[in-house]
């Protein structure tokens, strides 16, 4: 007789199988204040953890990671050619961020997608075909007291001589489905709308990527040229500041100066050498941030052009109400939130035509050989089961026409309708408060740059004036009629009035930029490589 599985040998079965999911907690760290440990390979790279894995390399106490050198390799930026003696200008560095930088292919594949979206919602309106291919084997064992036995099943008698029946079937059924939704009562429609007006706004914020690509190029590249200006600028000071150095030093000579003036005259000269150190590695940082924003790496070295003496427009840039509304209209982040608001009001509308009817089609070819005398097989992936007129039938079609009418959902058809104008009065409230951003930058961006060139102008007759003064000063000192205190403020008061200068200067062009970004006139690299244009209202 055979042994029958019993039932706490099944239920064992199960809790085993059960335990598979949550064996997997073994890859988790163990403890919340422990150190995780990670699988590591013999070169160092971290590799995904297994239940009942092997650790690799081992980890010193603490929080420390091994150094994985893929991730680097990967990861890795393009090194920039120093192109001989020629430096990189800022239209060039914009052209290798908007090919390098990483974020516009990001932008670029998000763009995709939306496209693809719309290509998924518009094939719904095509209908849906599936081939399916089963094949089997079922055996079945019983026990009967008809004498007359079927001659092609096999049996046996069992111990009381009733005859025990075996039976084999096999076969294999072909299938060719069909389903075709033919009208929907223009649901379809309003999600192809919606997501027409998604792809849009990627779109429109692929441009605004690029956008903020230039303007954080650009910012950078002003940011250290006005850094390697200052390092300039403090290098002269420090040319000054040993020239009095260098005076109070021939006075004490002669006889006409003190050591208290020689030491001050020192200590100042060391207090400008800190500034310029300081400065220096200020420069460093800004390059760096520079090469960073290009999506180049840190270890290029290159030569920048230098934009110090190019005249600024000094014109004052006044924006009418109907100016900053027109550039505001054209910001891409404005744009992208119009079409934003305008796809969720037409998931409104497809949400309410789930109330309606559909009519649509639905068939089956199919063609069975074998025993098995089927009636229904199942669908992959699916819990459900597709019937098939395959009784006593080795070949059969199935053509349906049908209308489904939504009756009862328990709400769920309500409930996203409810979402869907929720979800649309977000997306309005968000373009009420991007327009309204919108203007807000608009008009400090033009405050920013009329104050920045009153600053610059203000600035410039400042430096004029402190090198009058500082070599005034100098010429009394060595000439015995000034003093050492007298000299040293004008000397600082030089260098001040020149690195504010410098700072004007370069915050001016950094402010024509940010007007260009913030009225969505920032296009292309061409366009920045000549800051010292007058400003074009939109």
């Amino acid at each position: 007789m055979r042994i029958r599985p019993t039932l706490p040998l099944m239920a064992v079965l199960a809790s085993v199988l059960a335990g598979c999911a949550t064996s997997e907690l073994a890859t988790a760290p163990a403890a919340p204040n422990q150190p995780w440990q990670p699988d590591t390979k013999a070169d160092g790279s971290v590799v995904a953890a297994h239940a009942g894995g092997k650790k690799g390399l081992a980890l010193p106490p603490g929080y420390t990671l091994p150094s994985d050198p893929h991730v680097v390799t990967l990861g890795e930026s393009p090194l920039l050619p120093p192109q001989g003696g020629h430096p990189y200008t800022l239209a060039e560095l914009i052209d290798t961020a908007q090919s390098s930088n990483p974020q516009t292919r990001v932008a670029w594949n998000t763009a995709r997608d939306a496209a693809l979206a719309v290509g998924i919602i518009k094939s719904t309106y095509l209908p849906t075909l599936t081939a399916t291919v089963v094949g089997g084997i079922s055996h079945s064992d019983g026990q009967t007291n008809n004498a007359a036995l079927d001659i092609n099943n096999a049996y046996s008698l069992n111990a009381d001589g009733t005859p025990q029946h075996h039976n084999t079937n096999t076969g294999e059924v072909q299938t060719l489905g069909l389903r075709w939704l033919l009208f929907d009562f223009g649901r379809r429609e309003a999600l192809v709308r919606s997501v027409r007006e998604l792809q849009l706004a990627t779109n429109v914020l692929f441009t605004a990527t690029h956008q903020k690509i230039i303007y954080a190029v650009t910012i950078a590249f002003y940011t250290h040229a006005a850094a390697a200006n200052r390092v300039v600028l403090l290098r002269t000071s420090l040319d000054n500041a040993k020239r009095i150095q260098a005076a109070s030093e021939a006075r004490l000579k002669q006889g006409q100066g003190t050591i208290v003036d020689v030491t001050q005259a020192q200590q100042a000269t060391a207090q400008v050498n800190l500034r310029l150190v300081q400065a220096e590695g200020q420069e460093q940082n800004t390059y760096m941030a520079l090469l960073s924003e290009t999506g180049a790496s840190t270890s290029s070295q290159i030569k920048l052009e230098d934009v110090s003496g190019r005249p600024l427009t000094m014109e004052d840039v006044r924006f009418s109400d109907e100016m900053v509304k027109q550039a505001v209209a054209r910001r891409p982040d404005v744009l992208a939130a119009y079409a934003a608001a305008r796809s969720a009001r037409n998931r409104i509308t497809a949400a309410r035509d789930a109330f309606l009817p559909s009519i649509f089609m639905t068939g089956n070819v199919s063609y069975a050989t074998g025993s098995m005398n089927l009636t229904s097989m199942p669908s992959a992936g699916s819990d459900s089961t597709s019937t098939l007129n395959l009784s006593g039938n080795r070949f059969s079609t199935l053509l349906l026409g049908g209308i489904s009418v939504p009756i009862f959902d328990g709400g769920m058809r309500a409930a996203a309708v409810k979402r869907a104008q929720d979800q649309s009065d977000s997306a309005e409230a968000t373009l009420r408060q991007t327009v309204n951003d919108s203007i807000k930058q608009v008009v400090m961006a033009e405050n920013a740059l009329h104050t920045s060139l009153s600053a610059y102008t203000a600035s410039t007759r400042l430096s004029v004036a402190s090198h009058t003064g500082f070599d005034a000063a100098l010429a009394a000192y060595r000439n015995g009629v000034g003093s050492i205190t007298q000299t040293e403020l004008a000397g600082n008061g030089l260098s001040d009035a020149d690195i504010s200068r410098s700072d004007a200067y370069y915050a001016s062009l950094m402010a024509a930029a940010g007007l260009a970004f913030a009225t969505g006139a920032l296009g292309d690299a061409q366009s920045m490589g000549e800051p010292q244009q007058e400003i074009e209202p939109p």
